[in-house]
């Protein structure tokens, strides 16, 4: 379960290059952007399928399954844009962040799983850390004006909890199988795309580059490793430790020289590293003899 959910903890990591390599992108709009990421990320998936061993019996995927994970990849892009060109981004982005507390909440509706209070508390000090960051320290401000957008948000952190935590309960199914997802991301984003944008592509060739950086890792092998993670390993560590995505990605602008760093980022570090830890504290500390027996009882 250690090593899965590492794995899983990788996929964090790349999503940490998201905000940089958007940005180096240039002015590409949402929607077409997720449809060529996504593609790429379709061909991560196919060129892993050559050094991955065909497994023994051939398993059956559930119709739920496609529907799951398409809606939760698609689902989750999809709501996200739409919340950003209907709201504030901080406020948008906030409540969008709010699947890493949907996750390790909903955890406890998961056959065989515990829910601790250090899960939940870690969860929750992971937020205020992304607070921190998201908002740079200043106010927020709800205006109902803008309740469309945070609907949308929320939508969003909805549904990619919903995949997250659905994705647990099918074990079996292999994760070549995201291949299959990120394809029909790609298709319906570009569907969006013309309905709703207007075409502009990368300008030059540096941002074509971080275009195909974004569909290799943050877009494309980041999904597949959620998905091992997710399905096999601990999903309330995941949850909590999911909120250093905007520390780690922060970290990576100030390393890029796109940002500049301040107490507030160290305070944020803090909070973020402290609820990860405090989440993790039976994998890192080991379980004391009261919490196996507990296991024991409910096993």
């Amino acid at each position: 379960m250690g090593r899965a959910t590492l794995i899983g903890f990788s996929a964090v990591a790349m999503w940490a290059l998201l905000a940089l390599l958007t940005d180096a992108s240039g002015s590409v709009p949402p929607f077409l952007l997720s449809a060529i990421t996504f593609a790429i990320g379709t061909l991560v998936g196919l060129v892993a399928r050559l050094f991955m061993p065909a497994p023994q019996v051939k398993t059956r995927i559930p119709p739920q399954v496609w529907v799951i994970g398409i809606a939760g990849l698609f689902g989750y892009h999809f709501f996200y844009f739409t919340a950003l060109r209907n709201a504030p981004a901080v406020e948008a982005s906030l409540i969008a962040y709010l699947w890493p507390l949907f996750i390790v909440l909903g955890s406890a509706l998961m056959p065989g799983e515990r829910l601790r209070w250090n899960h939940v508390v870690g969860a929750l000090i992971g937020l205020a850390g992304t607070v921190l960051i998201v908002t740079k320290g200043g106010g927020i401000a709800f205006d109902p004006r803008y309740s469309f957008g945070y609907a949308m948000a929320f939508a969003g952190a909805f549904f990619w909890s919903g995949y997250s935590l659905l994705s647990r309960r099918f074990p079996a199914v292999p994760t070549t199988v995201v291949t299959w997802f990120c394809l029909a991301t790609s298709v319906l984003s570009f569907i969006a795309h013309l309905a709703l944008e207007e075409t502009v592509l990368p300008a030059n060739a540096g941002q074509w580059l971080a275009v195909v950086a974004l569909g290799l890792m943050p877009v494309g092998a980041a999904f597949y490793a959620w998905d091992i993670g997710v399905k096999r390993g601990n999903i309330q560590v995941l949850g909590a430790a999911s909120y250093a995505a905007p520390l780690l990605s922060t970290l990576v602008l100030i390393v890029a020289g796109v940002a500049e760093p301040s107490l507030r980022i160290l305070a944020a570090c803090v909070l973020i590293t402290g609820g990860a830890v405090l989440a993790a504290k039976s994998l890192i500390f080991g379980k004391k003899r009261g919490d196996r027996a507990a296991d024991g009882a409910t096993a």
